[in-house]
């Protein structure tokens, strides 16, 4: 096993930081705006929200290139905005409507965007990680240099499908990191519940270097990632990361009354000394490279931002009925 901790750099890289920190803030006003939606009664259906975990999503997807892959998961928002996605087209997949990057079908759990290379989310537990390892797979037959990384959390690594897919990769040493996102939690029971043994250890018994770093740390996380990533495009992979975090709200947004799991003042520590977000600005503050003005400045932007996408998504078209069977079948055959 091998941890990672941050370092500081170089006050040169003071632009990729500030964009980090903006990353950070958009997941996080993305999110408060799709809770305050469902709980307002505007959006259908359940979703899960990713608040608290914006470090691992964005310290890993700042080592990406566009053409990079990524799968995600139910919890798949952050990771999404992360890659680059739009407020307004997201906003409109989430609202059912005809502007969503999956044409309103997806919603939140099966949300993508192929043109940043998001494969997309996946309301199964575990259900994307064949999707990252054969788009690996893909890119080692083609040549090319692309890396996909797979998000999945704790609970997903009770699925045997991950145990089937990191066998395959080791032996072809394809270019996949798979990204554990242990936020302490299965659903509404503790890791610890849950998860016998070490979950690195799992991944070292095929033969794949285990790393664990802190989730909440997205300099911590940035580092690792880029490291990886380099490797994996240098045919050094695949990789499994244990990254340790947090999320805010309860497994989904109707998991009000939680405290039978988990207590009022657990949640209260992580936001007060752990939260991604506000540790990093107070950093960029003590380091000379964002002042307090300026990054409140950035989370009224983003703030902004994020209302006038709902506005626009709640305004937006849905689908004609004509559409129903877009995307379903095809008339594609395959000799």
């Amino acid at each position: 096993m091998t941890r990672s901790k941050s370092k500081s750099k170089p006050t040169a890289n003071s632009e990729a930081y500030l964009r980090m920190y903006r990353q950070m803030v958009r997941i996080r006003a993305f999110e408060d705006q799709a809770n305050a939606l469902y709980l307002s009664a505007k959006m259908p259906g359940l979703t899960h929200m990713y608040s608290g975990q914006e470090a691992v999503a964005v310290g890993i997807c700042e080592a990406l290139t566009r053409d990079d892959k990524i799968t995600s998961t139910h919890r798949g928002h952050g990771h999404c905005v992360a890659k680059g996605a739009d407020f307004k087209q997201m906003f409109c997949e989430l609202l059912g409507r005809a502007e969503g990057y999956c044409g309103g079908k997806g919603g939140s759990m099966h949300i993508a965007d192929q043109s940043n290379g998001n494969l997309g989310a996946n309301a199964i537990v575990g259900g994307s990680m064949g999707i990252a390892t054969g788009a690996a797979l893909s890119a080692r037959r083609l040549g090319r240099k692309d890396v996909t990384v797979c998000f999945f959390g704790d609970g997903a690594t009770a699925q045997g499908l991950l145990y089937e897919v990191m066998n395959m990769a080791a032996l072809w040493k394809l270019p996949v990191i798979y990204a554990c996102e242990n936020n302490g939690y299965s659903e509404y029971t503790k890791t610890a519940e849950i998860a016998a043994g070490s979950l690195l250890a799992r991944a070292q018994a095929f033969g794949i270097e285990a790393f664990q770093v802190d989730g909440q740390d997205v300099l911590a996380v940035n580092e690792l990632a880029e490291r990886l990533v380099a490797r994996c495009r240098a045919g050094e992979g695949p990789f499994f990361v244990q990254l340790d975090t947090y999320r805010y709200h309860g497994h989904h947004v109707g998991d009000i009354n939680r405290e039978y799991y988990r207590s009022k003042e657990e949640e209260a520590l992580w936001k007060a000394e752990r939260d991604p977000i506000l540790n990093f600005g107070r950093w960029l503050d003590a380091e000379g490279l964002a002042s307090e003005d300026e990054l409140a400045a950035i989370n009224a932007e983003v703030k902004a931002d994020a209302e006038a996408a709902v506005a626009y998504a709640l305004a937006a078209p849905f689908p004609e009925p004509s559409q129903v069977g877009r995307h379903v079948f095809t008339d594609m055959i395959v000799a």
